[in-house]
């Protein structure tokens, strides 16, 4: 009589940590000292991995889909841009704290809103959030900088001793904590029972509500969180770079973090850490080989990914995971 066994993936479904979990922090301490000259771009992959991880926990898991998070991301760079600039607070943990709070507060009333529609009423208002804050910020300009971007950021050394090189050091352990923070938070909401009934409501939102789940509470809570996150990436984004170009708050910033998502595979926590570096490693590449065509490239991949691994990366890996396990019984 063959037993059969359960499929488990260590980077789905089990709520226990599991060794191999420490594998992406572990390259990514590593790629530190591996790779020195490539600290700029290495704090970018961080911080949209950040920014994927943000919108992985409302389509992934809660089952909202938008294609303006990019909303949130801008709110949080011009956040922590506009406090540097014009308020001299040039400190950088407090800069994060409002990028993050700015951010989730403007999900906070969006979200109140957008979250009682269903469907493409949905996915039409988080992208008409995008466009009107897009050209809010173009019309702001003697704040924002308009279309010319937000420069003369300054950041203080960080707890007044780390400062921020021109080689980006600093930049990367400083993204790198942050996203441990975030991602660390985000695990905790999933396994929790908050956590769980969101992925109810993903599943059967209607059944939610028969049982008494306050569903669009619930909905705005985790918005809200995602939202803060994201403004904390774009927080990130700013300080780093000491620049907020209006691009943050584009159409196309939107659509970079979901091809990102859709990668490494939504509803598993690490897609967001796995398709990132993929993504931006890739596009990267492809502009210095290519750099008239690489859109070309980023598109062919993603038809690739949609029609033989439509569970991203980390879905694939579940999958031969449990090839292995049924063999192995």
């Amino acid at each position: 009589m063959v037993r059969s066994v359960r499929p488990v993936s260590f980077l789905t479904r089990r709520h226990r940590p599991h060794p191999l979990e420490a594998l992406p922090w572990a390259i990514a301490a590593a790629a530190f000292f591996v790779f020195p000259d490539y600290m700029q771009l290495g704090s970018q992959i961080l911080i949209m991995a950040m920014f994927a991880l943000s919108l992985d926990l409302v389509l992934g898991f809660a089952g909202i889909v938008t294609l303006g998070h990019a909303a949130l991301f801008g709110v949080g760079a011009y956040a922590a841009g506009i406090v540097s600039v014009h308020g001299g607070w040039n400190e950088p943990l407090s800069g994060l704290m409002v990028a993050g709070a700015s951010a989730a507060l403007v999900g906070l009333i969006s979200g109140w809103v957008i979250l009682r529609t269903h469907g493409l009423t949905l996915l039409m208002l988080t992208i008409a959030t995008a466009i009107l804050l897009h050209e809010f910020a173009n019309e702001q300009g003697h704040i924002t900088g308009g279309a010319n971007g937000l420069s003369g950021i300054r950041m203080d050394p960080l707890f007044g001793m780390l400062g921020f090189d021109f080689y980006g050091r600093t930049g990367y352990v400083y993204a790198l904590a942050a996203l441990l923070i975030s991602f660390l938070l985000s695990r905790a909401i999933v396994f929790s029972p908050f956590g769980q009934s969101l992925k109810g409501i993903r599943e059967n939102e209607a059944r939610m509500h028969a049982i008494g789940a306050l569903v669009h509470r619930r909905k705005l809570i985790i918005y809200t969180i995602s939202s803060a996150m994201a403004g904390v990436a774009g927080g990130l984004l700013a300080q780093t770079t000491q620049f907020v170009g209006d691009d943050v708050l584009s159409f196309g910033r939107s659509a970079d973090v979901l091809i990102m998502l859709i990668l490494g595979g939504t509803g598993r926590l690490y897609g967001a850490l796995v398709g990132a570096p993929v993504y931006m490693v890739i596009q990267d590449q492809l502009a210095k080989q290519y750099p008239e065509y690489w859109q070309l490239g980023i598109g062919l991949m993603l038809v690739v990914v949609v029609l033989f691994a439509r569970d991203g990366i980390i879905g694939m890996w579940d999958k031969l995971q449990d090839s292995w396990r049924r063999r192995s019984a």
